[in-house]
């Protein structure tokens, strides 16, 4: 694994995280989809970057 194959990996989780937390919070719809959309991303770049 690269550096920034695990950084984006890191960010994918930390933001899932935040949309986890914000949705617990019961905040806007809006705020956590895009929160769990840029997660989803990040984890998916982070993912294909694995060089096994």
């Amino acid at each position: 694994m690269t550096g920034l194959s695990t950084l984006l990996i890191f960010v994918g989780l930390f933001l899932a995280g935040g949309a986890f937390s914000f949705w617990k919070q019961q905040l806007p719809k809006g705020v956590v989809v895009l929160l769990g959309s840029a997660s989803a991303l990040a984890l998916l770049a982070g993912i294909l970057r694995v060089e096994w």
